[in-house]
């Protein structure tokens, strides 16, 4: 993005850093300095990762490894190594390292392969995989993604439902070959490509993998998705990550039982869940209006 100044930037951080600011405008400001990108935008997210909010701090790693600016490693790194942050913003800064997909990044990836916490360990593990296979110049080409995000690993080349949810939930495959048939799965876009990915929300040992696949149906924005997002956010045994996600994609969705859903938790006893939900209804309030772009905060402290 273009036509930004230096003092346009320092007010949109200045909101993002504003503990007193409700977090949808916090969220709204992160989102507008990912677009906007660069080393300022870059130096008010850094700052921002001592806030209090798991759910903010994620967001913030989750922006620097799609702004996709090796500048932002330095920081990816710190916050990954260090073991006070939450798993779920440490998992996110591994997850960030593999989106910039920096051969660089590789030795801290294989540091911390091994991680305690599985959540991280199994993130380094599929960015270690993302990042050498953007080495290998040997790649098969793969088709291209439809939503503009930088995905943790490529789709296949497979386009057979019933093969790929088979690849999908055979938990003895490496996490990257799984991750892979997700991605394939959402590329398909239809309606029994997400019943296969609600089968893998609802299943399975890995929580990492289950909140990737909450995720991406956020992506899809499929109304096929509903009952199982609902399911997993109702289910208070599910890890917090993976019901925040499912809280973000029915915002996404943003129907109107999404709608009731959310409200239902927006007192949930989980922070980052109850922070999800008040997120995740602005972002359908969004979605159901004709704003012409999420990330608006320039324009709405202009205003």
């Amino acid at each position: 993005m273009t036509n930004f100044t230096d003092e346009n930037i320092a007010k949109i951080g200045e909101v993002l850093k504003d503990k007193n600011r409700p977090l949808k405008e916090r969220f709204r400001a992160l989102f507008t300095l990912r677009n906007i990108g660069g080393p300022l935008a870059i130096k008010y997210i850094k700052d921002t990762f001592q806030d209090d909010s798991v759910l903010l701090k994620h967001e913030l790693a989750y922006c620097l490894g799609q702004m996709q600016d090796v500048n932002a490693i330095p920081i990816l790194n710190s916050v990954l190594e260090d073991v006070a942050q939450e798993p779920m913003v440490r998992h996110e800064a591994a997850e960030a390292l593999g989106a910039i997909g920096s051969e660089n990044s590789l030795q801290i990836l294989e540091k911390y392969r091994n991680d305690p916490v599985i959540e991280v360990s199994e993130t380094c593990e599929i960015a270690l995989n993302r990042i050498k296979w953007l080495l290998n110049k040997d790649n098969e080409s793969v088709s291209s993604n439809p939503y503009a995000s930088v995905d943790p690993a490529p789709p296949t080349n497979i386009n057979n439902v019933e093969t790929l949810k088979n690849i999908l939930l055979d938990e003895s495959l490496p996490l990257f070959e799984r991750y892979r048939a997700m991605f394939s799965l959402r590329n398909i876009i239809s309606k029994p490509a997400v019943e296969a990915l609600g089968a893998g929300l609802l299943q399975g040992q890995s929580a990492l993998f289950r909140h990737e696949v909450a995720f991406i149906m956020g992506q899809l924005q499929s109304e096929h998705s509903v009952p199982f997002l609902k399911e997993s956010l109702e289910n208070k045994n599910e890890n917090e990550m993976v019901r925040h996600e499912c809280a973000e994609a029915l915002g996404a969705i943003a129907t109107p039982d999404c709608l009731e859903i959310l409200n239902k938790y927006l007192l949930d006893d989980k922070r980052v869940v109850k922070e999800s939900c008040e997120v995740a209804l602005d972002m359908s309030e969004y979605e159901n209006s004709p704003e012409f772009q999420y990330a608006n905060t320039l324009v709405q402290i202009s205003s």
